[in-house]
């Protein structure tokens, strides 16, 4: 099975702010989702809200709320190329910059 590096600050810092500040566990169980996905492919990952909503069990609305609250909290940037194109979702991890480390 493939193992991946997870900040201590996801789980000491980001889980109670998300859920228990804002009251907002899809936004973990999303961003979780994607960090998964993005650590391997240097930050950056296309996925459809579907896709999401697949890999989580959230409903398609539950992860676009979700994808909303992320980007509100600068922890993602999505771009489209185009209306009609998959996105392509940014993992941020800001607190790297606060520790010096990029």
């Amino acid at each position: 099975m493939e193992q991946i590096h997870l900040d201590a600050f996801v789980i000491d810092a980001l889980l109670p702010d998300l859920v228990g500040h804002d009251r907002r566990p899809a936004a973990l169980v999303v961003y979780l989702a994607l960090y998964r996905r993005a650590a391997r492919a240097g930050w950056s990952v296309r996925l459809s809200h579907r896709a999401i909503a697949d890999a989580t069990g959230l409903s398609r609305s539950a992860v676009q709320s979700a994808l909303a609250h992320l980007q509100r909290r600068v922890l993602i940037s999505t771009t489209r190329a185009a209306p009609t194109a998959v996105p392509l979702h940014k993992v941020h991890r800001p607190w790297l910059r606060l520790a010096g480390g990029g």
